[in-house]
């Protein structure tokens, strides 16, 4: 590994590479840098930042990306669209990779590619002195080449055409993962919240199935509130596992511990 890789590091590739799970944690809550450390603390692989349902600016997002890699936490940023306005603005501002939502097929896919990664496996424009080299010049072959090879991109699987198209979506070169969102998926097959129906099993078959032909991940989201599912597609090959929200974290855990608290038994008063 040379220097600049090393320096770059991207966790989620290296615990997939090793055949191992990377877990995330969603950020749309939290819009300062110290979320990067409590996902470090929780003993997270990667964070992602949800452009796509929150009102983050690029400024907050490259910052929180910006700490996150100097925890050893590896930012992704999921955008609201795949133009080059996004795609290409995030991973100069400092992630590591860029999850695209509403992927529906091979040109879908290819076009993020095209946005996410430099010539010639894209049409990435050239930009000097990112947070990724810590600002400093290196040669542009060589960080070109590393940073293409660090980045990840992840193709969002959200409707049932989607998942048919699943083996043409995995053949693209240049995409690494394929994520469910399965919240979405339900409801276009209309079965909304029915997270154990056969149709979403099928569909996490299916699409981990073309991930292993390809030699892509295949990724789980919107599972979080089902812990057996997950481990369910865990088991069967799934490797990326969007496991929460920093606000659904925040209930979670104030919603127990005030229930906690209401149940202990307060002594009479005389």
């Amino acid at each position: 590994m040379t220097e600049l890789s090393q320096l770059i590091h991207n966790n989620v590739r290296r615990r997939i590479a090793d055949g191992e799970v990377a877990v995330s944690m969603i950020v749309r809550l939290v819009q300062s840098i110290e979320i990067a450390n409590i996902a470090k603390a929780c003993g997270f692989d990667s964070l992602y930042i949800d452009l796509e349902h929150s009102s983050f600016s690029l400024e907050t997002t490259s910052q929180i990306c910006m700490a996150a890699r100097e925890t050893g936490v590896t930012p992704f940023v999921r955008v609201p669209a795949y133009g080059a306005e996004y795609v290409s603005r995030v991973l100069d501002g400092g992630a590591l990779g860029v999850i695209a939502p509403h992927i529906s097929g091979a040109a879908d896919a290819e076009r993020v590619v095209r946005h996410a990664r430099f010539p010639p496996a894209g049409n990435r424009s050239v930009s000097v002195g990112t947070p990724h080299l810590r600002f400093r010049p290196w040669p542009m072959e060589e960080a070109r080449r590393v940073l293409n090879e660090e980045t990840t991109v992840v193709a969002m699987i959200e409707t049932p055409d989607a998942v048919a198209k699943a083996e043409e979506i995995a053949a693209v070169e240049g995409v690494d993962i394929l994520m469910i969102g399965t919240n979405d998926l339900c409801a276009k097959m209309g079965i909304d919240g029915q997270f154990e129906h056969e149709k979403v099993k099928a569909a996490y078959r299916r699409v981990i199935n073309a991930c292993r032909r390809h030699g892509k991940a295949a990724g789980i989201g919107g599972l979080a509130g089902r812990p057996a599912l997950m481990a369910e597609f865990v088991a069967a090959g799934a490797q990326y596992v969007s496991s929460g929200a920093d606000l659904s974290f925040i209930l979670a855990s104030g919603t127990a511990r005030a229930k906690e608290i209401r149940a202990m038994k307060a002594s009479p008063t005389r």
